[in-house]
């Protein structure tokens, strides 16, 4: 949920994960400056190519078009906004053969991956964000605090490379939950801080026009859906083929983003379950009544 050296986190930093959190963050520095520096500009050339309709474009446009040089043509029109509450259904890649995932780098998704949806108030996040509001005067009761427990006792304690965060004592875990129950608070006081996480709440575009949640912000999402927060601002990373297909028509180039430019105003989040869904639940949860706005007393640290 938070990024590398969150303040949030600085009592929880523990000298022992110096180099293990150097490495990650030089692996990430490696990997995002090559990314900048010939990934972005060889894209940006394959989308200006395909937009000119040369030789070839049909072949760019098969490939699934270059999702970053496409982020940046859209710009803000990739941002939509949605009610947390209705955002309940992601892609579940589980049992799902990596062969046919969609390139994480193309804006066009190809398969059946919009067919097998999660169904996120049933998930670990929203779990885990519900259990620490409910058990704000005694996390010792949630099952968080049981798992980080059992990984002590084994002479294991759990640890995050990117947090920085190692739980090698019961009052490490008590802060740790606490500090999650101050990002909670925090939201509840303040609305929902789009940049305050790494990555932006991600979704992609089914073949039917809907909304499934992808990659990072999971957390985010479970609280403010935990505390019923009116809208949440989302980034369309990729959408189906046939969505595309059907949207863009005969249209090509510029022509074609435009269309799609327009219909993304109509996307509006999955609610129903996918044909080929792994797990099914009883569709009986209740949302607890909004209280984004009230003040609450945190009882963690603050953001």
């Amino acid at each position: 949920m938070a990024p590398a050296g969150d303040p949030v986190f600085a009592a929880l930093y523990d000298d022992r994960m110096r180099w293990p959190i150097r490495r990650a963050r030089l692996q990430a520095a490696v990997r995002e400056g090559f990314q900048a520096a010939v990934d972005v500009l060889m894209e940006r050339r394959l989308l200006n190519w395909w937009m000119a309709g040369y030789p070839g474009a049909g072949i760019i446009e098969k490939q699934g078009l270059p999702g970053r040089a496409v982020a940046q043509w859209f710009g803000d029109s990739l941002t939509l906004y949605v009610d947390p509450r209705e955002l309940i259904r992601g892609t579940d890649w589980r049992g799902y053969p990596h062969r046919l995932r969609p390139s994480s780098s193309a804006f066009l998704w190809d398969g059946e991956w919009d067919l097998r949806r999660s169904d996120l108030r049933f998930g670990s996040r929203y779990r885990f964000i519900s259990e620490i509001d409910e058990c704000r005067d005694d996390l010792t009761r949630t099952e968080r605090y049981t798992r980080y427990m059992a990984h002590l006792k084994s002479g294991r304690p759990w640890r995050s490379h990117q947090q920085g965060v190692l739980l090698d004592s019961e009052a490490r875990i008590q802060l740790y939950l606490q500090a999650y129950l101050g990002f909670l608070d925090h939201m509840a006081s303040n609305g929902f801080d789009g940049a305050r996480g790494k990555d932006r709440l991600g979704v992609a575009v089914t073949r039917e026009g809907r909304l499934l949640k992808i990659n990072r912000g999971l957390h985010r999402l479970a609280m403010a859906q935990r505390l019923g927060l009116p809208l949440v601002p989302v980034r369309v990373k990729a959408v189906h083929r046939e969505w595309w297909c059907r949207v863009v028509g005969s249209a090509e180039g510029q022509d074609a983003l435009e269309r799609v430019r327009l219909a993304l105003s109509a996307c509006v989040p999955e609610e129903a379950p996918g044909s080929l869904d792994p797990a099914v639940f009883a569709d009986d949860v209740i949302w607890p009544e909004p209280r984004a706005g009230l003040p609450i007393a945190s009882r963690g640290s603050t953001p």
